[in-house]
């Protein structure tokens, strides 16, 4: 039998210091422009595809159906985020200082 030998770990130490407030609102800021900027591409590529059908150029209906659907669930979840921060907002108003 081989004696058990001993586990070197590393002392844990924090790997990155806490945002500063200004660098958490940028991140806030850049997520919901990303946010906006998706659910804009996907209403486009819906009325892309709408347009094609239109046309005649679209093969494949189910197709332009599911591209729809995408944008709408994609403009619903916005909205969501959208009420989410106004209740926080509002929320945060309402706490005595």
């Amino acid at each position: 039998m081989q004696p058990i030998k001993p586990i070197d770990l590393p002392l844990l130490q924090p790997e990155k210091k806490p945002a500063p407030v200004d660098q958490a609102g940028q991140s806030f800021s850049t997520m919901i422009t990303d946010l906006v900027a998706n659910v804009e591409q996907q209403q486009e590529k819906a009325d892309m595809a709408v347009q094609q059908l239109h046309a005649g150029n679209a093969k494949n209906l189910h197709e332009t159906m599911i591209a729809m659907e995408e944008a709408d669930i994609s403009i619903r979840f916005m909205v969501q985020v959208r009420n989410k921060a106004l209740e926080a907002y509002q929320e945060i108003m309402r706490m005595q200082v």
